[in-house]
């Protein structure tokens, strides 16, 4: 029979290849926590030894993007971060399993003993763009949940992928598991194949633009959970601790301009006005952001910002996701007003307001519909580690099955256990 390990001069399908890895991924729910481990440990070692020839093949990736592009350092792979790949594999093999957790336990009036355990999902396909970090991230968080992958990556990072995937491989039959990774051609015809792989492949997880996103959304039979846009805001209001929030905007929009929880558009409460020029200091100085202000901040920076970085804002400044160092900024008359520019213009993933009103504070928890929503910190905060989960497979920004951080728990499902003594129903 033809399988993934000894074709050669036949190419397997997309489609043959999910039916092999919905066999792999049968096979994995057979095998314990700690045959796991020792693939996700064997990886890391694999990385650190072989990390010439996976900057071999980042290199050729690079050579065809320009520096300039928003999405280079999401492709950049170098010795720190590879070593920090290495790592990040260690400390999942270190997490407690989140399979065979005893969710619910309670006994029926009519003897029926009922239980409800965490199991795999399944087959988990993650189609992303130009981070081929996320190859190892989501491989390492699939098996350690019991899950088969499904890995749809870009052109931009295939070289790098392919690479990546060759450690994967070796891996698995270094430490005797199944072929439990599929690595789907870059070319995006590639794609459609494993959107409507009903009954092959369970859940789909698109992380990337929203065009990519949407585009997912679209076109896919396989139910899909929604992550990573991030048009993320910052409401300065009155009441408000503005040495807070000068470090608040600035670590939200500077510490790294590349990810979805990046700082993209700041509301200001026109009692602050006069202090713009202040918040924004060290984002002209030191970052040379540009901002696109309206026409009552831009009025107020004119002369205290430097003048090549100021601009205009238009409709379109106002729910972008930049993905570089720039952002909108906004004057509100209220908390009112703020909320309302929220749920226009935001994409669900993460807001914070500065304030020193408790009851601002609690009305915009309660009122801003997003993912996460932060009172006095910033919005850089929205991840995995930083909550503690251990890691992430993304950030979603939808209500059903999970929501925020997706960390090792919301990569399993559950089902119900039964047990009797002979019961059958009138």
């Amino acid at each position: 029979m033809l399988t993934m390990e000894t074709a050669t001069t036949t190419t397997p399908s997309i489609h043959e290849n999910l039916l092999y890895l919905r066999s792999a991924a049968q096979k994995l729910n057979r095998l314990s926590e700690q045959h796991l481990n020792l693939c996700l440990l064997r990886l890391a070692d694999l990385t650190e030894a072989n990390m010439p020839t996976l900057l071999a093949a980042n290199a050729e990736d690079l050579a065809r993007m320009d520096k300039d592009d928003p999405k280079y350092d999401r492709l950049l792979l170098n010795e720190d971060r590879l070593r920090a790949i290495a790592a990040d594999l260690r400390r999942v093999a270190g997490l407690p399993s989140p399979l065979g957790r005893n969710l619910e336990q309670r006994e029926l009036a009519n003897g029926l003993s009922l239980s409800r355990v965490a199991v795999p999902i399944g087959v988990v396909g993650i189609v992303f763009e130009s981070r081929p970090n996320v190859t190892f991230d989501v491989f390492a968080l699939n098996l350690k949940a019991g899950n088969a992958s499904v890995l749809k990556g870009s052109r931009d990072a295939a070289y790098s992928n392919r690479a990546i995937k060759q450690l994967i491989d070796r891996a698995l039959e270094d430490t005797g598991l199944p072929p439990a990774c599929y690595l789907a051609p870059a070319e995006r015809e590639a794609l459609q194949p494993i959107l409507t792989a009903d009954g092959l492949v369970d859940v789909i997880i698109p992380r990337g633009s929203q065009g990519l996103i949407d585009h997912v959304r679209a076109n896919a039979t396989v139910p899909v959970i929604e992550t990573g846009a991030g048009i993320c805001h910052t409401y300065v209001d009155s009441p408000a601790n503005l040495d807070w929030a000068r470090d608040i905007i600035t670590n939200a929009k500077a510490r790294r301009v590349s990810v979805c929880n990046a700082l993209d558009c700041l509301l200001i409460h026109r009692a602050q006005l006069a202090q713009l020029p202040g918040l924004l200091t060290a984002l002209g100085q030191q970052h040379r952001c540009e901002v696109y202000a309206d026409q009552e901040a831009f009025a107020v920076l004119e002369g205290h910002y430097p003048g090549d970085l100021l601009k205009h804002a238009n409709e379109d400044s106002f729910g972008t996701e930049f993905l570089r160092m720039a952002m909108s900024v906004k004057v509100v008359d209220d908390i009112d007003e703020a909320i309302t520019h929220v749920e226009r213009h935001g994409s669900r993933h993460s807001e914070s307001i500065v304030s020193d009103s408790d009851i601002n504070q609690e009305r915009y928890l309660r009122e801003v519909d997003a993912a996460v929503v932060y009172v006095n910190s910033s919005t850089a905060f929205t991840d995995g580690g930083q909550f503690e989960l251990g890691a992430e497979i993304g950030i979603s920004t939808q209500k059903l099955h999970a929501r925020g951080p997706m960390g090792l728990e919301a990569l399993t499902s559950y089902k119900w256990l039964v047990r009797g003594d002979g019961q059958v129903r009138g």
